[in-house]
């Protein structure tokens, strides 16, 4: 069998936090990543997915779906719904942490509701705060196609609330 190979590239930024992070709310951090003043993370831009939108307790998110996701049986790979998922949440909760407070995924539950494809388009991701608190956040969140309003994936997760530095 004779396979015609296929290549995808992508650039991005070096990863930089900026000195004065300490001093920034998650909210201030977020947005201006959005605006540009600080890049985005490159797993971004590796797996194709944007932050649209983030305000007090929410974050949106969308991905470009294709067959470099495509796992053994010819669908996204789960773990892209995940990943979208896990960043949209955290980003959520992100965005409810004062200056001096950061937050990591202790615990992600992913529930597929449907498979994916190159031709399915973009997927949006959009995630709530559901409890954020001194030492512990959770948050829940959808994956609903662009192009025709399905739901394909929901989620929730536990974070660890934590100083830093």
């Amino acid at each position: 069998m004779t396979t015609t190979m296929q290549s995808r590239t992508h650039s991005w930024a070096p990863p930089t936090i900026p000195a004065d992070v300490a001093e920034m709310s998650g909210l201030e951090f977020l947005q201006a990543m959005l605006d540009g003043k600080i890049p985005a993370p490159p797993i971004a831009g590796t797996l194709g997915f944007t932050m649209l939108k983030v305000e007090k307790g929410l974050a949106l998110f969308e991905g470009e779906t294709g067959e470099h996701q495509y796992n053994p049986m010819g669908t996204v790979h789960g773990g892209y719904f995940a990943t979208l998922l896990d960043s949209a949440l955290g980003c959520a909760i992100m965005t409810a942490l004062p200056a001096g407070r950061a937050y990591t995924t202790v615990q992600l539950n992913v529930n597929m509701i449907r498979p994916a494809f190159a031709h399915t388009g973009p997927l949006r991701c959009e995630a709530r705060t559901l409890h954020v608190g001194r030492t512990t956040a959770t948050a829940e969140g959808s994956l609903v196609g662009v192009n025709d309003g399905k739901l394909y994936a929901h989620g929730t997760t536990t974070c660890a609330v934590f100083p830093l530095g």
